[in-house]
């Protein structure tokens, strides 16, 4: 598989590791676009929430809930964005499921 965030799993491709269990990745974003940028994956390959099985809406609930713990620890109190983008048209760039999450800064609306 060609895909940059399996790889990145697999440590074949170095990532700014910030939090790892045995169902998801979360690590820096290498284009931030807020002081706080970071993105979330699930260790098993999903091309896109379109795609999400009801066997997988486990790891759905866990990423948010990594997201709250990471959220507190870096006290985020001030606000954040998660952003899942979708297919071409919705702006997903790597075709595995992934979430950003910004904060840091006001973030204004529409985002784009």
């Amino acid at each position: 598989m060609d895909c940059i965030f399996c790889k990145i799993i697999n440590n074949e491709v170095p990532s700014d590791k910030i939090y790892e269990d045995e169902q998801v990745l979360v690590f820096g974003d290498t284009n931030p676009q807020a002081p706080v940028h970071f993105l979330i994956i699930p260790k098993k390959h999903i091309k896109n929430i379109r795609e999400v099985s009801k066997d997988d809406l486990q790891i759905i609930s866990h990423i948010f809930d990594v997201i709250q713990n990471i959220s507190d620890k870096l006290n985020l109190d001030d606000g954040l964005r998660i952003v899942n983008n979708c297919g071409e048209n919705g702006g997903q760039t790597v075709n595995h499921l992934h979430f950003h999450v910004l904060a840091g800064r006001a973030l204004g609306w529409p985002p784009g």
